[in-house]
C-alpha cells in the first residue's frame, strides 16, 4: 500500500523560517504566579504576534493559569513553561483549551507542559468501575480546525479531563516527539485524534491515557470537512485502557490509505483497532512491525482484550453502514486475553483482508469475567456478546488470507478458550503455513 503523504520535513522548513521577534507573554502582563488568570495577557501576546508572524514565548520557571488561547496562523507558540487550566467554565469562551482555527503555518512546540487537572472536573470515584465519573462540563485540551502546514512539537501535556489532541479537518500536519501524561482512569481522554484529516505524519511520540491512544476518525459534522486520508503513525510508544492504535468509532465519511508502523503497545484493551459503525468506507489500511498487549479492563471500558479487533457493525438499525475492505497486517505479534477478531455483518461483509506473519499468545491474568466480545457502540447486536474465546475468529468476511501466522496458549486456560481458528460465513480464505491447536491441546510456538 502506498501512502501518498507529502515530504513534511521539507514543506515545514519552507514555510517556517526564523521568527523575526519573539513575544515573551510576561511582557504583556502575564503574571505567571499560577493563581492569577492570566488567559487575556496571553492571547494580547498572540494577537501581537500574529501580525509578525513571530514566536509567543511561555517563559520556563512560571506556571500560567489559562482557559481559551485561540492561536493564530504564523506564528510559532513556544512553551517552555508550564499551563494549567482553569477549571471554570465561565472562563472558556469554547469548548477547548488550546484552540485554533483556520489557522495556516501555526507552531505549537517547545519542551513545557500543559495539566488539565482532570480530577477537578470530576464528581469522586466510582471504585466498583474503576474509574472516575465526570462532571456535565470538561474541555478539551486542542481543539485545531481548518489549519493547514500545522506542526506540534516536542510539547507534553497530560491529566486531561477530556480529549487530548484533537485536530478536525486540518492538513499537512506533523505530530512529532509529543507526551500524553494522562491518568488510566479517566474516561474519554484520549491522546491524539486526526478527526477528517489529510496528510499527517504522527511519530516518536509516548502516549499514556485511560482512553483511546491514537484514534483516526471522521466525526459527524455541520460542515463537511472531508475524508480522513494519508495518515502515517510511526515509532510510537503506547500505554492505555482503550485500543492502541484505532480507527473510528466515528466514521460518517471515508478513511483511507492510513499506514500504522512500529509502535509499541504496552498495555491496552484492543491492540489495533478499527470500529466501522457510521457510512462512511474505510480501505487501505496497514498495520506493520508492532508488538502489543490486551487485556481485560472493568465493565465500563470499551474492549475486552482483544488482541486485534476489526468490526463492521451498524451503529443502529437506520445506518447505512460503509465497507471496510483492503486491510493489511503484518509482522504483527502480541500477547492477549482475547481473540483476533475480524467481524462483519450480514449487510456490510468485511473483504480482502491479509494478515502476515501475526503471531498471538493467549491467556488469562486479568480478574474480570471472560468469554465475550464487545460489540459497542451499536444498538443492533448485543453490546456484549458471550462467545467463547479462539486465536482467530472470522465472522462474514471474504477474501481473507493467513500467511505465517501463528497461535499459542499460555498454561491453565480457562475452558472458554477453544481454537486457533474459528471461521463462520467466510468465503476466499486462504491459509499458508498457520500454526496452532486447540487450546486443549496446545502446541509449543516456535
Amino acid at each position: 500500500m502506498k501512502i501518498k503523504l507529502l515530504l513534511l520535513g521539507a514543506l515545514f522548513a519552507l514555510n517556517f523560517s526564523l521568527s523575526a521577534k519573539t513575544f515573551n507573554v510576561l511582557d504583556f502582563g502575564a503574571k505567571g504566579d499560577g493563581a492569577t488568570l492570566d488567559t487575556a495577557a496571553i492571547q494580547r501576546a498572540i494577537d501581537a504576534a500574529a501580525g509578525d508572524g513571530g514566536t509567543v514565548l511561555i517563559p520556563r520557571k512560571h506556571t500560567f493559569l489559562v482557559a481559551t488561547l485561540d492561536l493564530k496562523g504564523g506564528i510559532d507558540f513556544h512553551l517552555d513553561g508550564e499551563l494549567i487550566i482553569s477549571t471554570n467554565q465561565s472562563d472558556y469562551a469554547s469548548d477547548g483549551v488550546i484552540t485554533a482555527s483556520n489557522a495556516p503555518n501555526l507552531k505549537i512546540t517547545g519542551a513545557g507542559k500543559i495539566s488539565g487537572r482532570s480530577l477537578s472536573f470530576m464528581t469522586g470515584y466510582e471504585a466498583t468501575n474503576e474509574w472516575w465519573l465526570f462532571k456535565e462540563w470538561r474541555p478539551k485540551m486542542f481543539v485545531l480546525t481548518g489549519c493547514t502546514n500545522l506542526v506540534v512539537r516536542d510539547i507534553t501535556f497530560g491529566d486531561a479531563p477530556f480529549w487530548g489532541l484533537h485536530m478536525l479537518g486540518c492538513e499537512n500536519v506533523l505530530v512529532d516527539n509529543v507526551t500524553v501524561e494522562n491518568r488510566l482512569d479517566v474516561p474519554n481522554c484520549d491522546g491524539i485524534d486526526p478527526d477528517h484529516c489529510r496528510n499527517v505524519e504522527i511519530k516518536n511520540c509516548h502516549l499514556t491515557c485511560g482512553d483511546d491512544a491514537i484514534a483516526i476518525k471522521a466525526t459527524r459534522q455541520t460542515n463537511d470537512f472531508g475524508a480522513c486520508a494519508n495518515i502515517h503513525v510511526h515509532d510510537c510508544v503506547i500505554r492505555t485502557q482503550d485500543a492502541g492504535l484505532k480507527i473510528g468509532t466515528e466514521t460518517t465519511s471515508d478513511i483511507h490509505d492510513i499506514l500504522f508502523e512500529r509502535c509499541k503497545i504496552l498495555s491496552s484493551s484492543r491492540g489495533l483497532c478499527i470500529q466501522l459503525r457510521d457510512g462512511g468506507n474505510v480501505f487501505n489500511v496497514t498495520f506493520r512491525d508492532i508488538k502489543f498487549v490486551s487485556r481485560y479492563h472493568s465493565d465500563p471500558w470499551w474492549g475486552r482484550g482483544e488482541a486485534i479487533s476489526f468490526t463492521a457493525i451498524p451503529r443502529t438499525v437506520a445506518t447505512r453502514l460503509g465497507k471496510l475492505h483492503d486491510i493489511v497486517v503484518e509482522n504483527v505479534s502480541g500477547r492477549a486475553e482475547n481473540s483476533v477478531r475480524i467481524n462483519g455483518t450480514v449487510a456490510s461483509r468485511v473483504e480482502n483482508v491479509r494478515l502476515k506473519n501475526v503471531s498471538v499468545k493467549l491467556g488469562r491474568w486479568t480478574k474480570y469475567p471472560g468469554g465475550v466480545f464487545d460489540n459497542r457502540p451499536t444498538k443492533v447486536l448485543p453490546p456484549v456478546e458471550a462467545h467463547a474465546t479462539d486465536g482467530f475468529n472470522l465472522r462474514f468476511v471474504d477474501k481473507i488470507s493467513l500467511e505465517n501466522c501463528s497461535v499459542g496458549w499460555e498454561k491453565n486456560c480457562p475452558a472458554s478458550f477453544k481454537n486457533s481458528l474459528r471461521a463462520e460465513n467466510v468465503t476466499a480464505l486462504k491459509m499458508v503455513n498457520f500454526y496452532g491447536n486447540s487450546a486443549a491441546h496446545p502446541l509449543v510456538v516456535p
